[in-house]
């Protein structure tokens, strides 16, 4: 492998461990939290819990019920729910401004690239109408030797968006 992806492998970690460390300590609960409840021992634990519950308050284990409504089991589950719809959100919030960096980094190095790219264009153009290669004469290079400007390309979008999308009805 090129030591260029290595070191570029290596600086990514880097700062993906940086980042780890830089977590709060309710980023770090909320991620154990999910962790755990996206796990089969989660699961387990629920059905023993729940199974239980329903068993001993269905009467068949001859037990008196402390629960024989399931009034009691259905508020556990439902606060249960709500908690854990919080860490969860927490979690994903969290990931998704990890996926915005790495877009945005993503988008930079795409448009430097091309910044790069329409630049080795124009000099390949150059040099072939200097050497009087026909291909240099294209009008499509003098189009591709141009830097794309990345609003102009968004702006493009939304007008196709725009004109692909339905019409919205009128009241």
């Amino acid at each position: 492998m090129a030591r260029i992806v290595e070191r570029n492998i290596a600086e990514l970690l880097k700062r993906r461990q940086a980042e780890e460390a830089r977590r709060t300590w309710q980023e770090r609960l909320a991620d154990a939290v999910t962790t755990f409840a996206d796990s089969l021992a989660f699961v387990f634990i629920h059905l023993a819990l729940f199974g239980g519950w329903l068993i001993w308050n269905a009467g068949w284990l001859g037990l008196k019920p402390f629960d024989p409504s399931f009034v009691v089991l259905a508020m556990f589950a439902s606060v249960e729910a709500i908690f854990l719809s919080t860490f969860v959100l927490i979690s994903q919030n969290r990931m998704s401004a990890q996926a915005d960096k790495r877009a945005e980094l993503n988008l930079q190095v795409s448009l430097l690239g091309e910044h790069e790219i329409t630049r080795l264009v124009a000099l390949v153009a150059e040099m072939a109408k200097k050497l009087g290669i026909a291909e240099g004469h294209d009008p499509e290079l003098a189009e591709l030797a141009q830097d794309v400007k990345p609003e102009q390309v968004l702006d493009t979008i939304e007008h196709h968006e725009q004109r692909s999308s339905p019409a919205s009805p009128t009241a």
